[in-house]
């Protein structure tokens, strides 16, 4: 067990014992109301926090929706649900949100939280407190964060993640997936303990609560929809013409509507590299769209299922040629919001002045309290602070407009003083 938050990891011996098999074993996965009434009244039972972790199968469906939940009560034992098959229409259909009630205001133990809440919120779980483990150890300025190094650091065991990628999907799970998601949060508890320990002796754990408070409201939160998300593709930087745009968007929604109706990852339907390659076959000298026979020579519409939807793809050809040039989209979208700091500069010279002195002042008492700069405060609160102050420069007003950003009142109180101090 290791106790001293300043041991590397890098130091655990080689021979740690490797962890394969839950301690109680491994439990059937619940998948029908009744057993899902059974697993909620064992958990109702239990004093302890709770454990919970979530397998998705973002890899390989269109939905990152959660394909299992394990649930973990030191007093009430693990439970691995099957919240796809319980969702199911039948006679009886499951409340998952009978859990959340069920439990009341118990702790929630989880690893990244901002991974998995979405996914529970959306179940209807969606817990009343909250610990996130990964968020803990940034605090406490651990060198790596995740769930195995962490489990070694403290535990003094060792996590096999080799299934950490697969198609939760699937169905039935393997008994081997299912040791593995169970071992997720086998250890959740103990790691907690141990991690609210450290952070009580260096004098954060004020931090974290705050921190943990602000992702249960974070969660409930409706995410902006993106502008154009179709600019994302990989490999569009190569793209040099309007037409050449216009072919990456409608294959990429053509290839979104297959992947959609075929609840398939986008890219298991046809690659992004295929989209741009074929793209950035538009000449500057005379915008053309590729020909069919083009299109069959690059690797990404040989595979096997680009080929089925072939004729989806030719089509598209067809309608990109025929869009006037006043519709083409634009080869870069006008900037919103504030510029990047490497341009103010030229475009607001008081604001650099600004950045130019806060800024290694905040990387420079981030690394002091043994913190990633990002956790002390967000990068996006800072630009908007250094673009234009709002109000008299007191550690009042900077506090409250820091709050506007979303930064923590211990954010608040380290931040606002040190740039009152730098900048009056």
């Amino acid at each position: 067990m290791a106790d001293d938050t300043s041991r590397d990891p890098q130091d655990e011996p080689d021979d740690l014992p490797i962890l394969r098999l839950p301690h109680e074993g491994l439990t059937p996965v619940v998948s029908s109301p009744p057993t899902w009434h059974e697993t909620v009244s064992a958990l109702a039972s239990g004093t302890t926090p709770i454990a919970v972790d979530v397998e998705r199968a973002q890899s390989y469906r269109y939905s990152s929706k959660a394909y299992l939940v394990q649930v973990r009560r030191e007093d009430a034992g693990t439970h691995l649900i099957d919240p796809v098959a319980l969702e199911r229409p039948c006679e009886e259909v499951a409340d998952l949100s009978e859990l959340a009630r069920a439990v009341g205001d118990a702790e929630w133990i989880i690893h990244a939280a901002t991974q998995d809440l979405p996914n529970l919120v959306q179940l209807g779980l969606a817990p009343q407190r909250l610990f996130d483990t990964e968020l803990a150890g940034r605090l406490l300025g651990l060198p790596k964060v995740g769930l195995g190094p962490m489990v070694e650091r403290y535990c003094g065991v060792r996590l096999l993640k080799e299934h950490a990628a697969v198609d939760w999907s699937i169905r039935p799970i393997p008994d081997d997936w299912l040791a593995y998601a169970a071992l997720d949060v086998e250890l959740l508890t103990e790691l907690r303990q141990r991690l609210v320990d450290d952070l009580t002796a260096a004098g954060k754990d004020e931090w974290a609560r705050q921190e943990f408070d602000w992702l249960i409201t974070w969660a409930h939160r409706p995410r902006p929809e993106r502008v154009d998300p179709w600019r994302r593709t990989s490999g569009t930087h190569t793209v040099r013409t309007r037409r050449g745009l216009a072919l990456v968007r409608e294959l990429w929604l053509a290839r979104d509507d297959v992947a959609r109706a075929d609840d398939r990852a986008p890219s298991k339907i046809l690659p992004d590299a295929a989209i741009t390659e074929l793209a950035a076959l538009v000449p500057r000298q005379k915008p053309e769209v590729p020909t069919a026979a083009q299109l069959r020579q690059i690797e990404g519409f040989k595979r096997r299922r680009a080929r089925q939807y072939q004729s989806t793809w030719i089509d598209v050809l067809d309608r990109v040629a025929a869009v006037p040039t006043s519709d083409l989209p634009p080869l870069r979208l006008p900037g919103t919001g504030i510029p990047a700091p490497r341009n103010w500069e030229k475009s607001n010279p008081e604001a650099w002045r600004r950045w130019e002195k806060v800024r290694p002042a905040v990387v420079a008492l981030a690394e002091e309290l043994s913190l990633p700069v990002e956790n002390l405060l967000s990068p996006d609160a800072l630009r908007h602070l250094m673009w234009a102050p709002d109000g008299p420069l007191t550690v009042e007003a900077v506090s409250a407009q820091l709050a506007g950003y979303d930064a923590r009142p211990w954010q608040q109180a380290l931040i606002a003083p040190l740039v009152v101090e730098l900048l009056g």
